[in-house]
């Protein structure tokens, strides 16, 4: 057995921990602050209100808004161009999982030249960048503690994460009452998207005694208040327990990695603009049925985690072949798209070629998978989940 552990910088958790950035900002004797973040955080207030926490702490403060849900290497650059400008010391990230991807990528294209697109794969980045600190408003991605910035070059249609040690945030601060603004739609999709985090992660070939003690609690807390938190929004036990479930399968995701389903997911977001959470938790039930013979005792133990039910009765390939029964019983409680075709969006058969390749090219993920996957598997995968 061997294995390495990394954990991001240190993180705050708990209700009001937000207005720490105060402190932080001053502590860290920084004087002009970048703060990426998007439109909804600023028609919510919420960006003004953590602009002023900074501003209280002794900085001038650049709003860039501008960000979308599927963040693009043009957004980045144009974030970056704007922090280099005012010669920003310190970035701070306020959102979801594409604010805070686009933040980290800010924060080392201070200090690195060209276009986030130079560092897309894995230890490209040359140069520390400057401190950053997350802020996130929604409970899923784990952006706040792993050192990959996902963004889609609008050249290619191509979704490539600048993955790099230098990317991991140096302040994370987790503070639920910032996620009860979230609709239940998206508190459903970033759910799951925890949830593919931690599932692929404690399934993944880099899998290690650490990353798996973080991907369980993260499957246990899931299991039983995702559907709590996304029909019952103001339910703060519910918030605080998916946010800290998102958190840890965030730490097993940068110590882990994740799998062929968010491989797959990629050619929806990169060539038909499906939100990353959608994507995963439309695929996921399909890549773990695919999977769950290639690690019956992993997803056995998975199916037990989601669900509270013991299959001890059962054999240990039926126990495992429940997992993605118990994934697609939560999908369809949230709600969300179970075929690509209730995506509506233009997604046809002609496709499934292009969409396998480009699952294929993304290698790590793949690589990560427990059981190898070819072309034929991906389109496969995308016909079962046409239908």
């Amino acid at each position: 057995m061997q294995f390495g552990m990394h954990m991001a910088g240190k993180v705050f958790f708990g209700k009001g921990q937000s207005a720490k950035v105060k402190d932080l900002t001053e502590g860290l004797g920084a004087k002009r602050v970048v703060l990426v973040t998007d439109k909804t955080m600023q028609e919510l207030g919420i960006a003004e209100r953590i602009a002023s926490y900074v501003r209280q702490g002794g900085a001038l403060v650049w709003i860039f808004d501008e960000v979308e849900p599927e963040p693009s290497v043009e957004t980045t650059d144009k974030a970056a161009e704007l922090a280099r400008e005012n010669r920003c010391d310190l970035v701070v990230g306020l959102g979801g999982g594409s604010s805070m991807d686009v933040a980290k990528a800010v924060s080392v294209l201070v200090t690195n030249e060209g276009s986030a697109a130079k560092y897309q794969g894995l230890g490209l980045v040359k140069n520390p960048g400057v401190p950053k600190i997350m802020i996130p408003t929604t409970a899923g991605t784990g952006s706040e503690v792993t050192f990959t910035a996902v963004l889609i070059r609008k050249s290619d249609g191509v979704k490539g994460g600048i993955n790099d040690d230098k990317l991991y945030p140096d302040y994370s601060l987790l503070d639920p009452e910032l996620t009860v603004t979230m609709p239940p739609s998206v508190t459903a999709s970033t759910g799951m998207d925890a949830l593919a985090h931690a599932l692929e992660a404690y399934t993944s070939r880099q899998a290690s005694p650490f990353s798996d003690m973080f991907a369980e609690e993260a499957m246990v807390r899931i299991g039983r208040w995702i559907r709590v938190a996304t029909w019952n929004g103001d339910n703060m036990e519910a918030r605080e327990e998916m946010m800290l479930a998102a958190f840890f399968g965030g730490v097993a995701l940068a110590n882990a990695g994740v799998g062929a389903c968010h491989a797959l997911a990629y050619p929806l977001g990169g060539m038909f603009g499906v939100p990353h959470g959608v994507a995963n938790a439309l695929l996921l039930p399909y890549v773990v049925r695919f999977n769950s013979i290639a690690s019956p005792e992993k997803y056995a133990r998975a199916a037990e985690l989601l669900s509270g039910v013991s299959y001890e009765d059962w054999s240990l390939y039926e126990a495992a072949g429940s997992c993605s029964e118990v994934i697609e019983e939560m999908v369809l409680d949230l709600e969300l798209p179970d075929t690509l075709d209730k995506l509506q969006v233009g997604i046809k058969e002609e496709h499934f070629e292009e969409m396998a390749r480009k699952a294929m090219g993304v290698s790590r993920p793949m690589e990560n998978n427990p059981r190898k996957m070819t072309i034929d598997d991906c389109v496969r995968i995308y016909e079962e989940a046409m239908e």
